[in-house]
This record gives structure tokens, C-alpha cells and sequence, in this order.
């Protein structure tokens, strides 16, 4: 079965999507077995600001979101090397393989190049086989696990 091809657009979400946004983020996460807690304050605190922590792009067509991506900034400091995150990346179930994904990858790159990195990156669960063929096809380089990571819980933020 042939899908139509994504005529919408992307842009940047704003408060008027925190909903929306909200709902997609709890998709994405029942997806991979999670349960969601971000409050709409917490994702207004992440994107706003002088200093946003993270970038979200929404996928519309005809005035109904169909995807976000959300960017995060990274470092390699050591090599004078700034990169940008593609942390999350999801398309509701009936638009896969429209383009919509493809689009959302197309404005994340664009977003990292205009911010001066270096390289976009992003990761996926070792069995979605799938996503991985799609980057691969899209020109991303499969990278080396970076070994054992740890981190230590700091008292929440305010």
C-alpha cells in the first residue's frame, strides 16, 4: 500500500504545543516500556529561556501535528568539536513512512549546522533494526558503544 508523502511542514514548537508535544512524548516512551512524568511546566522550562536545554520541532500537516524531533546540545570539548542531539524523534503511527521522520532529520541537521556543530547525532534501541536502515540511508555513521557509562542522582532542580 502506497501512503501519501508528507506536504506539511516543521517548525519550532512553542507554548501553544505543549500539549500536543506532551502527548507525543508519552507515546514515544509507552513505545519503549516507559511511563512519561514531564509536566507541562517541566518541557516549558527545557525549551524557554535564554538558554533553551532543549530544541523541539513539530511535524504539521493541515494544521495536525504528526511528529517532534528534540534536540540536545553535546560536546567534544576535547576537540574543539560542538554537536547537537537528536534525542527524540517520533511520527504517530499513521503517517510512518510519509516522509515525516525524513523531514524532522532534514530541519535537525539544518538547526545543527546553523548552531556551528560539527555532527548531529542520534541513537536508537539495539532491535529497532528499522530506524537504524533509515539512518544508515540517510548518511549517519554507526558509531562505537563509548564503553560503561555512570551517573550519580543530584537533588532535583527547582
Amino acid at each position: 500500500m502506497k501512503h501519501p508523502v508528507f506536504s506539511g511542514k516543521v517548525r519550532a514548537a512553542g507554548h501553544d504545543d505543549l500539549a500536543t508535544v506532551l502527548d507525543m512524548v508519552a507515546q514515544l516512551a509507552a513505545y519503549h516500556g516507559d511511563v512519561a512524568t514531564v509536566t507541562p511546566d517541566q518541557l516549558m522550562r527545557y525549551m524557554e529561556g535564554p538558554e533553551p536545554w532543549v530544541r523541539l520541532l513539530l511535524a504539521e500537516e493541515r494544521g495536525r501535528a504528526l511528529g517532534y524531533a528534540a534536540l540536545t546540545p553535546w560536546s567534544q570539548m576535547q576537540f574543539g568539536v560542538r554537536g547537537m542531539d537528536m534525542h527524540h524523534l517520533f511520527v504517530v503511527p499513521e503517517a510512518r513512512e510519509r516522509g515525516v521522520g525524513g523531514a524532522l532529520i532534514a530541519a535537525s541537521e539544518r538547526i545543527a549546522r546553523q548552531g556551528g556543530c560539527h555532527y548531529l547525532s542520534v541513537g536508537t534501541h539495539p532491535d529497532n533494526a528499522r530506524a537504524q536502515e533509515i539512518y544508515r540511508g540517510m548518511g549517519f555513521e554507526e558509531l562505537d558503544p563509548p564503553g560503561p557509562r555512570f551517573r550519580i542522582r543530584l537533588a532535583a532542580a527547582s
